[in-house]
């Protein structure tokens, strides 16, 4: 993993289940910080504590539970995300300004404080640079497997790493971020260089993704570079370098995301092109990947192009229906806005039986081009979220 960075989880008892609960992720120095948080007007208290310490720039370590938010909890949710960076910094002999919080899991139930302090000794001393598989654990909370990418890139004969480290897998429509998104590496920057390459990744992969509609109340990515490589921001082709990684890392976990969506059993990537703009083509491919009855179709494997059309018809973007193409991987299902016949809906319906592939919209009225990926929507997601409290 990254140099100067060492993780841990553990089962802390927040959880009813028993699994990893509690994590951590501490730098050896203190790290240049950047984050994006979730644009709903209900925020959890860690996001609101973190938007108050990354002003300052600098993180050296950041405490993670899942198995409840700490969300709309009141003065004592504040109270409670302060005392939990509170144990960190006095356990690790840190500034506690120099921690950050998260929490993901059930809305509106008070943080069990307690557990995490009785924890916090044992998870301090598993800290390790081969923890961060713990660390991913501990923080899914529907998730059915880890996400953890790594990159490597070279500058002046010396090595950066990137590693990200994700969860999220319901309540999954970004408007900033997925659930939960951290990210080392061991480059040097400051602050305020890796503020706009974080939004430019994060708009280009967890901005481009969705699998049930809703945006979280406690959704954050926060990257932390500690310098350790001896490579610089500022070396020629290092920014370059690193913007690949991480845009590379960011997409492949919004990727995993969609891919490990409550009871998903598809990964598809919406293509929008010829459109009249960007944020047109953008528009036509965020309402179709987000629509109920698209979903539904793809987990029935049906090849219900009329859906796809009904979608893109209602998405406020400019649309002539006697020009629009429409494909399933480059099986060619609609021309000119008409049905191509009972063969290539037969050649369709094989695509839709692959659990990875493409829909194409082409518009055929300029050169706006965007893409969003999506999963279907199944019976199980509907059995997973009926009682999830429970």
């Amino acid at each position: 993993m990254c140099q100067g960075f060492k993780a841990a989880g553990m089962a802390a008892g927040i959880k009813k289940n028993g699994n990893k609960d509690l994590g951590l992720i501490v730098s050896e120095v203190p790290a240049a910080v950047a984050a994006v948080f979730t644009k709903n007007k209900v925020q959890a208290a860690p996001v609101l504590l973190d938007k108050e310490r990354c002003k300052t720039g600098k993180c050296q370590a950041i405490i993670v539970n899942s198995g409840n938010a700490n969300c709309c909890t009141g003065p004592q949710g504040m109270a409670d995300a302060i005392e939990m960076s509170r144990l960190a910094a006095a356990g690790l002999s840190l500034s506690e300004n120099l921690v950050c919080v998260a929490s993901t899991g059930v809305i509106g139930q008070a943080l069990p404080v307690a557990k995490i302090e009785s924890a916090f000794p044992e998870l301090a001393r598993s800290l390790s640079e081969d923890g961060f598989s713990d660390f991913a654990e501990a923080i899914m909370t529907t998730d059915t497997k880890p996400k953890i990418v790594s990159r490597k890139a070279a500058v002046s004969g010396k090595t950066f790493t990137v590693t990200g480290i994700a969860k999220g897998a319901g309540m999954i429509c970004p408007d900033m971020a997925t659930m939960l998104c951290f990210v080392c590496t061991d480059i040097a920057a400051d602050s305020a260089a890796l503020q706009p390459m974080l939004q430019k990744a994060v708009d280009l992969s967890f901005n481009r993704i969705t699998i049930d509609g809703d945006t979280s109340t406690n959704d954050t990515v926060l990257v932390l570079a500690n310098g350790i490589s001896g490579i610089s921001m500022n070396q020629s082709g290092a920014q370059e370098k690193f913007q690949k990684c991480l845009d590379e890392i960011l997409v492949e976990l919004a990727k995993m995301v969609v891919r490990d969506g409550e009871g998903a059993t598809k990964l598809v990537e919406v293509i929008v092109r010829g459109a009249v703009s960007a944020s047109d083509a953008k528009k036509i491919a965020y309402t179709v990947a987000n629509s109920n009855l698209f979903k539904t179709a793809l987990f029935g494997e049906d090849a219900n192009w009329g859906r796809i059309l009904a979608a893109a018809g209602r998405s406020g973007a400019s649309l002539d229906p006697q020009k629009v193409d429409i494909f399933f991987n480059d099986i060619r299902m609609v021309k000119d806005g008409l049905w191509c016949g009972a063969e290539a809906e037969k050649n369709a319906t094989r695509v839709l039986k692959t659990p990875e592939f493409n829909i194409t919209v082409d518009l055929k009225l300029g050169a706006g081009e965007a893409s969003y990926w999506t999963c279907d929507f199944s019976i199980d997601y509907v059995k997973i979220n009926a009682d999830y409290r429970s």
